[in-house]
């Protein structure tokens, strides 16, 4: 076991896990400062659906509704961030359920650039009049790799592989980072595992208060504006806008199962991932946290954090 000392903990796990309460705890006891990995917490103006923390929490509601979200941009400020707590001397804990946005938070993943606004118009234009079958030949033949990758029918990947074609990159890399162990500074990931069960009754829960709070009236402002095409990727918006309530509720708790689902095995995949049950009381989670983190003499120990720390 190395005994570099830690910089980083993170925390990730699907939706309804607990994450933020969990290392709102670990942060209590520790001097430390939270760095959000979640795709939809970015933006601000829909703090309810998109389920902000109430701790101040670094990248959460960075942007606009309007601002066209991308993996690259959100690395550089997550590595911002993390520097800087570091330098502070306290300890980041990265905390979300976006699995690409942790690994770009905690590694050098090399991302390519994203495309203007006019050649991915180009390419969609391309896809639509040729059709799938005959956009992904085109693909195979300017990149065989990539389309083995991605399925014909799925347009945004298609579109995307063909942009990176053209300026000569690759969807699919000769070498992938993404899963390597290599982190910028040490790290330890904790995954959270709730029963299935379990965590159905919490989505139901949690899906319920957001109605309860007013969470039509937050959608209903946001959309009043200019939404990207990130944002309005937002889970639950159109739903929460358009369907009438108990339909709603029903449709946003089944979303969010499913995403759920998605973010379980995203947890299969990150490399030295811890795996912690979570259906016990945060406290008691936080704890096993830091108590792993110093049995492997890579956190030292500190005392429980002033508020102000």
């Amino acid at each position: 076991m190395s005994s570099q000392p830690l910089s980083v903990l993170a925390v990730f796990g699907p939706t309804g896990s607990g994450k933020s309460a969990i290392a709102e705890a670990v942060a209590e006891r520790i001097p430390a400062e939270l760095v959000s990995a979640d795709s939809m917490q970015v933006y601000r103006g829909l703090p309810m659906l998109t389920n902000q923390p109430a701790r101040a929490t670094r990248l959460v509601g960075i942007w606009e509704l309007d601002h066209v979200a991308s993996v690259g941009e959100y690395q550089v400020l997550a590595h911002e961030a993390i520097d800087a707590i570091l330098e502070r001397g306290k300890t980041p804990i990265v905390v979300g359920g976006t699995g690409l946005y942790l690994r770009a938070a905690l590694a050098d993943l090399e991302l390519p650039p994203p495309p203007s606004p006019g050649e991915r118009a180009r390419w969609e234009r391309l896809y639509d009049r040729l059709g799938p079958e005959r956009a992904h030949s085109v693909l195979a033949d300017r990149d065989p790799a990539a389309a083995e990758r991605v399925h014909p029918n799925d347009r945004r990947r298609v579109v995307r592989a063909l942009e990176l074609a053209e300026a000569g990159l690759s969807l699919r890399p000769p070498s992938d980072r993404l899963w390597a162990e290599e982190t910028r500074h040490p790290a330890l990931v904790f995954g959270l595992d709730v029963p299935g069960e379990e965590l159905d009754r919490r989505i139901e829960e949690r899906t319920r208060a957001i109605f309860e709070a007013g969470v039509n009236e937050e959608v209903r402002r946001a959309l009043a504006g200019t939404l990207s095409a990130t944002a309005e990727k937002v889970l639950g918006l159109r739903e929460v806008a358009v369907l009438p309530r108990e339909e709603a509720i029903a449709r946003v708790a089944l979303r969010t199962r499913q995403y759920a689902a998605y973010q379980r095995k995203w947890m299969r995949r990150i490399p030295g991932l811890i795996r912690l049950a979570a259906d016990r009381p945060s406290d008691e989670i936080a704890d096993e946290i830091l108590e792993v983190a110093r049995t492997r003499q890579r956190l030292p120990a500190h005392g429980r954090a002033r508020a102000d720390a």
